[in-house]
Order: structure tokens, then sequence, then C-alpha cells
């Protein structure tokens, strides 16, 4: 039960640092409107999670 506590606390820094990043690096990046962008930056990090959550499921099923 520890092991997933210590997991969705690191999934909330991960994703708390990911928001920051984007708020205070998302003024200073010169990138030019574009849908494409757009939906890239919206997708992006439910997809990195989606990844990490995979492989960290594949993980534990090999172990146990």
């Amino acid at each position: 039960m520890e092991s997933n506590a210590g997991f969705i606390i690191k999934v909330l820094i991960a994703s708390t640092a990911i928001s920051v990043a984007i708020k205070y690096a998302g003024a200073i990046a010169t990138i030019r409107p574009a849908p494409n962008l757009a939906l890239i930056a919206v997708l992006l990090p439910t997809v990195i999670m989606a990844i990490a959550l995979l492989w960290r499921s594949q993980q534990q099923k090999s172990e146990g």
C-alpha cells in the first residue's frame, strides 16, 4: 500500500512540475500559434502519464 501512495505522490509531483514549466517557460518560448501545436501541448502530458502508468503496470506484472 505504501508503494502505491509513493507512486501517486511521484505522479502528482511530476504533474506539478510540468504545470509550472508550462506556466513560466511558456511565456518565454516564442512559438507561433498553430492548431497542431495546441493539440500536441494539450495531449502530450496525458500521453506521457499513460505511458508511464502502462510501463509501471507491466513491471508489476512481471515481478509478481
